[in-house]
């Protein structure tokens, strides 16, 4: 065995936050100095508060509940970030990351609140923002043939505590098929059609299942989407978004008295967009509503 003094340090061994042992890390004396320097606690002079620093874009696995069969695992891109004071010159990234593995096995939208929560403590801030943006796939069957397929619906779930107040929002992209009203009255033959795109979201009072916010919207399409169809259904969803003609404006209007009319729903905002399938550029309208506003004739 060599007993050079010149030979490297023995590996240094350090603990995590939870007293459970990492992998050794061979370092000089000066680099373990180094090390120790808290960069981001030190003190900076500009005195500008920052709203929102964190992490974006974080793939992470998550297990959702679905109404269904109980759970629905998935893959989500999550957003974390938290409010500076103007005397810290940086935040710590690494904790954003530390607290999201800490509840890893149940990240759900009734969960937000102890991660919010766990994010002000550890990043020593008075403000916390997660944005989880997700894939959720539901089974659709063929009005006509019954043959069975999965539909995905893009959905997010958002949540801040700021000043010790809690804000909680759920949202759904829908696609669905819009028949133009103008197209169906001027024509001898047909009209043009084309798919849509219904964004939702909603602050609530109780628990919401994202299955029965997706009812409520494509209920108000001419006609829903699905990823499997026969001949015999494609003639089904034809003649039934042709007699349901809707402008965007219809769409928005007619999901928006959806939300009005649930008392579990306390502010919402819906989108809607068609991908015209006549012109080089789509149709949109938007409602955003308090449903407790005092609604003018």
């Amino acid at each position: 065995m060599s007993t050079d003094s010149s030979a490297a340090p023995a590996p240094l061994y350090t603990k995590s936050r939870h007293g459970k042992a990492r992998r050794p890390v061979r370092v000089t004396s000066k680099a373990s100095e180094k090390s120790l320097v808290d960069i981001q606690s030190s003190r900076d002079y500009r005195k500008i508060e920052i709203d929102k620093v964190g992490v974006k874009n974080i793939t992470y696995p998550v297990t959702l509940l679905d109404k269904a069969h109980g759970k629905q695992s998935t893959v989500a891109k999550v957003n974390m970030y938290v409010g500076l004071p103007h005397h810290f010159k940086g935040t710590h990234m690494s904790r954003f990351v530390e607290v999201l593995n800490e509840h890893r096995h149940g990240i759900r939208i009734s969960s937000f609140p102890k991660i919010l929560e766990a994010m002000l403590d550890r990043l020593d801030s008075e403000s916390a923002h997660i944005e989880m943006a997700f894939p959720y796939f539901l089974e659709r069957v063929a009005p006509v043939s019954k043959a069975a397929s999965m539909l995905h619906y893009d959905c997010t779930f958002k949540g801040s505590l700021v000043d010790g107040k809690y804000d909680l929002l759920v949202g759904v992209n829908v696609p669905a098929t819009s028949v133009c009203p103008c197209s169906k009255a001027i024509s001898d033959g047909g009209a043009h059609n084309q798919r849509s795109i219904i964004s939702v979201e909603v602050r609530f009072k109780e628990f919401i299942w994202l299955e029965d916010l997706i009812e409520k919207v494509e209920s108000k399409a001419s006609c829903e989407v699905y990823s499997l169809l026969k001949r015999s259904d494609e003639k089904y969803v034809t003649e039934k978004a042709y007699n349901n003609p809707k402008f965007v404006e219809d769409i928005v209007r007619d999901v928006a008295h959806e939300m009005m009319i649930d008392p579990n729903i306390t502010w919402f905002s819906v989108e809607a967009e068609n991908f015209e399938s006549i012109h080089n550029h789509n149709a949109y309208a938007l409602v955003e509503k308090w449903p407790e506003e005092p609604k003018g004739e």
